[in-house]
């Protein structure tokens, strides 16, 4: 009888601890199984925030305060998040949300920048660019330019053109300095590759020139060739007469045409006027322009004009040249 008794203890003790443990972990898979509610969006985890607590803002579906601590004793590598912003998807597994905050990958948005544009062009971007934090509003060039490390306080030419990525809330300024850092190092690594006798005497000047190049080339295979001609009249202290540092000395003025009056403005931009490089360049150069500038191609052309289509005709004498200009901008044979 004592057995029996013995016995049916044992075995109620063994149904209950069978019956709680199907408890705890039907709980503990409870949280396994949890996902996000709401829709796909940005999400902010601020510092010092926990995953118990950021675990039952997210979830769809209730939490038991204790199968989540055990849920998460599992889980160490989950528990140790990082604050951010990131985007989390709609209906997806709780595990994978806390995976991407533990990862510290923040949600990336991206500026581009094309070649050939202007700093003011490039503030127009910052400004209008989404969760961008604008630092930079309250300096003017030269506080900007001595922030940036940019000894002549001048800024047009020194960032390089690209595709830059940037968190939520990164400044302005952070997407500028990391330009202003690629544009040095490409500048430098092609000063140090540049062909010999080149008539520049800084890599600032060769920035000038891959400027004019930049705002000249119609055509990507043409950018060693036009270099080569402005680097002909250099060396023959010819004036460089291109038309787009015209336009960039009138500045507002211009409106889609350049009148006779442009080209004799006096102004330092003007290289019908001017002898040489003007004081800066008159835009952001790509790579291949500079590389163009360092590397020009070799030859006894001096002139070129527009023929259509981007590309140039090249000439070797002002005869040529005028004739070429008949041909493609008069239309006359």
């Amino acid at each position: 009888m004592k057995f029996n008794r013995l016995y049916t203890l044992i075995a109620g003790a063994a149904l209950s601890a069978a019956l709680a443990g199907g408890y705890v972990y039907y709980k503990w898979y409870q949280v396994d199984t949890l996902t996000n509610k709401g829709p796909t969006r940005l999400y902010t985890v601020a510092k010092g925030s926990h995953a118990a607590g950021l675990i039952t803002e997210l979830a769809d579906g209730e939490v038991t305060p204790w199968a989540l601590r055990l849920w998460l004793r599992s889980h160490p590598e989950l528990a140790a998040i990082k604050s951010g912003t990131y985007e989390i998807q709609e209906g997806a597994p709780l595990k994978e949300t806390l995976s991407l905050f533990a990862s510290g990958k923040e949600f990336h948005l991206s500026l581009t920048f094309v070649e050939g544009s202007r700093f003011e062009d490039w503030q127009k971007q910052l400004a209008s660019a989404p969760y961008l934090e604008r630092v930079t509003l309250e300096q003017d060039e030269t506080e900007l330019a001595h922030e940036l490390g940019i000894d002549n306080g001048k800024l047009e030419g020194w960032f390089l053109p690209e595709t830059y990525a940037y968190t939520v809330h990164a400044s302005d300024l952070s997407v500028l300095r990391r330009a202003h850092q690629e544009m040095e190092s490409v500048l430098q690594t092609a000063w140090e590759n540049r062909q010999e006798n080149l008539p520049y005497k800084t890599p600032y000047e060769a920035l000038i020139m891959a400027s004019i190049i930049e705002k000249e080339t119609g055509v990507p295979e043409e950018r060693a060739e036009i270099a080569g001609v402005f680097v002909n009249r250099l060396r023959l202290g010819m004036k460089l007469q291109t038309d787009p540092t015209v336009i960039y000395g009138v500045k507002d003025r211009y409106d889609g045409n350049i009148r006779r009056s442009d080209l004799t403005d006096v102004n330092p931009y003007n290289t019908y006027v001017i002898d040489g490089l003007p004081p800066t360049p008159i835009a952001m150069p790509g790579k291949a322009s500079i590389e163009a500038a360092l590397n020009p191609k070799a030859s006894d052309f001096l002139y070129f004009v527009a023929k259509g289509g981007g590309a140039h005709h090249f000439s070797r004498t002002l005869e040529e040249h005028n004739r070429a200009v008949r041909q493609y901008i008069l239309k006359k044979s």
